[in-house]
């Protein structure tokens, strides 16, 4: 399999170099912050304590189809956000709280050779601005997470504002987590896993109604065949967690009230067995300002 994506690699290389590059790209920017803000009188009866919570998004998209036989298309998703609260006794502000973290940035090459499917290769990396898990040792852009993958690649639906595309192939995966500290030790160090599998990517975007309301859902399912930590596991309780799917599925679905006004509503659904071990889910609801570069 690692021999094959590093074919699929070279080859997708060699393609880029070499094909003209007269058509531009498609590009599309836009960010949006939100901001909700709320203060009560010191001599208000119910303890309710002022608060004020943020919250940044930004989504890009680069695409290009590089000559006939390649499309390249780049996503970007960055994400982060505070509340803070004053405590109720002494009206002091409270250190922030983090509501919301995500830098996820993903690169797919397709090989647009004209058949049923196109093979592809692309990368991903996953992380987040801050690590707060450990109090005495915050750390910036940790842990991160590192796929690679190649398989085959359908495009379902192509419209002018509606796509739908899916990719199945072979993936490997790094997680790294650095300055990590060991409770039996108390040592610090920085822990890497490796697993490899099958990975299923479906990408929908839709227009709503009129053109000023999108949906869009991304689904990610990856089983994992073999782990680095399967030997450091193995006669635990949570022995075979890691061979569980892994599902990572988020809805988008965004309004644009005036040019600058967008009402956003964000669901996700998580399950990862060897973080916990029923879903996760995450919902997001917000009225704030947005910006398109492009």
């Amino acid at each position: 399999m690692k021999s094959a994506i590093r074919i699929l690699v070279a080859a997708a290389v060699a393609a880029l170099s070499g094909a003209p590059r007269a058509a531009p790209w498609t590009k599309s920017v836009d960010a949006s912050l939100t901001l909700t803000q709320g203060a009560y009188s010191d001599n208000w009866v119910g303890g309710e304590v002022a608060t004020v919570s943020w919250m940044f998004n930004s989504n890009s998209l680069f695409e290009k189809q590089i000559g006939t036989k390649v499309n390249s298309k780049n996503t970007l998703k960055l994400s982060f956000g505070q509340q803070h609260n004053q405590d109720k006794d002494s009206r002091e502000w409270r250190d922030p709280i983090k509501v919301n973290d995500l830098v996820d940035f993903e690169t797919i090459a397709r090989f647009t050779l004209g058949g049923f499917v196109d093979p592809y290769v692309s990368g991903r990396v996953e992380s987040q601005f801050l690590d707060e898990s450990d109090r005495e040792n915050e750390r910036l852009a940790n842990p991160l997470r590192l796929t690679e993958s190649a398989g085959i690649a359908k495009v379902l639906v192509k419209a002018e504002r509606r796509e739908w595309s899916v990719r199945l192939g072979g993936a490997f995966r790094q997680l790294v987590d650095r300055d990590r500290r060991d409770e039996a030790t108390d040592l610090r160090e920085t822990h890497w896993t490796n697993d490899g599998g099958v990975q299923f990517v479906s990408d929908f975007t839709t227009p709503v109604g009129d053109t000023t309301r999108t949906f869009s859902s991304k689904l990610y399912v990856y089983k994992a065949f073999f782990s680095s930590s399967a030997d450091d596991l193995a006669g635990l309780p949570n022995e075979n967690y890691w061979r569980a799917p892994d599902v990572n599925w988020e809805n988008i679905l965004s309004a644009s009230v005036t040019k600058h006004i967008v009402f956003v509503l964000y669901a996700q659904l998580l399950y990862d067995k060897e973080v916990d071990l029923a879903g996760r889910f995450k919902e997001t609801l917000g009225l704030g300002f947005t910006y398109k570069l492009y």
